[in-house]
């Protein structure tokens, strides 16, 4: 069952339509979860996408056949970084090295490490190639564990970010200065997105690097005995963002947000993680014909007690909502998670 992007170019706004009609548009990370939904945006605005990749053959971008440019290209090397943009007008940076809270929490450096040397070598090779944009997807763990709640813009560099992320935390607050310099010193365009957690189809189901949710859906697919895992006592909240939400707020801070300041990317609905294990117990159980029922573990890593996305400058910069609720958003997750399971599992450990 393949999942396409319902998202079509009347979706967004006029100006971004306008922006990416004919443009030529560097994806990297265009090829995983999040950014394999971005070249779909894309295409439907009328771009021209090129997907630097490791990969050869990308399997959630072979439904798309010729319709982009899939070039050989490894970001840890400069002179690849360099050929894997070349031509583009605008490079929308998406490549990152991030896991779920157990392997964060315990490879700050190795984490920290990858994402500052693909960064670096990316926003160098987009300088001189001469990109006239380039968008930085930042992240919400940038933010402090004891940020305010819910969290504006303006908490990004106050104190230091949440520990069990700590590496990724500051990668991206590099990321953020490293563009700004470059504003300064070079007149490159810069857009800058600090997006929350994001879900739905194609997300990482790999158990070793995961995040929350698909976790949880796994663990509720798989359980023989009706109990559901939970991490923690269910009581930290998150703001669940649904990947076709996720990409057209990318496009959309690209296209009519290219001031170098940051726009958070997400929904203003704070759930619990106990709240969320429920609703995909009751979802996958439904599915199954079986009664799911979570148990949690309270002596396990939890991450930040709460996290609730402030949209107001989000919403007042470019008139940006959510669509997709996260029930909604879980029914389809888990509806492309059954019926692509094997290919679920496989994706992310390549």
């Amino acid at each position: 069952m393949i999942y396409q992007s319902p998202v079509q170019a009347n979706d967004f706004h006029p100006n971004t339509q306008a922006y990416f009609d004919g443009a030529c548009v560097a994806v990297t990370g265009g090829s995983g979860f999040i950014g394999s939904h971005v070249v779909e945006q894309l295409l439907a605005l009328g771009a021209r996408v090129i997907v630097p990749s490791r990969q050869a053959a990308p399997p959630f971008l072979a439904h798309l056949g010729d319709r982009i440019e899939i070039r050989p290209c490894d970001f840890q090397h400069l002179s690849q970084a360099i050929s894997g943009i070349d031509e583009a007008d605008v490079v929308m940076n998406l490549a990152a090295s991030v896991a779920g809270i157990e392997y964060n929490a315990t490879h700050p450096e190795t984490v920290f490490r990858d994402n500052m040397r693909t960064f670096l070598n990316v926003i160098e090779a987009a300088l001189q190639v001469q990109v006239r944009r380039f968008l930085v997807v930042s992240s919400a763990c940038i933010y402090p564990r004891r940020c305010l709640v819910p969290t504006p813009e303006t908490e990004g560099f106050a104190d230091s970010p949440e520990p069990t992320n700590a590496g990724y935390g500051w990668a991206k607050r590099m990321e953020e200065y490293a563009a700004t310099a470059a504003v300064t010193e070079h007149g490159l365009e810069v857009a800058i997105a600090r997006p929350y957690n994001a879900y739905g189809p194609r997300d990482n189901f790999n158990p070793e690097s995961s995040h929350v949710l698909p976790a949880l859906i796994l663990k509720a697919d798989e359980t023989t005995d009706g109990t559901l895992p939970v991490w923690g006592d269910g009581t930290p909240t998150r703001s669940f963002l649904y990947v076709d939400d996720f990409a057209r707020g990318l496009i959309e801070v690209t296209a009519r947000y290219a001031t170098a300041d940051p726009l958070n990317i997400g929904a203003s609905e704070e759930v619990s993680i106990g709240a969320a294990a429920n609703m995909v117990a009751e979802i996958v159980g439904r599915r199954r014909g079986t009664a799911i029922t979570p148990t949690f573990i309270p002596t396990s890593l939890t991450g930040q007690p709460r996290r609730d996305c402030d949209t107001t400058k989000l919403e007042y910069a470019l008139g940006f909502r959510p669509n997709v609720g996260l029930r909604e958003g879980l029914e389809r997750s888990i509806d492309w998670f059954m019926g692509n399971r094997e290919l679920a599992l496989i994706a992310h450990h390549q």
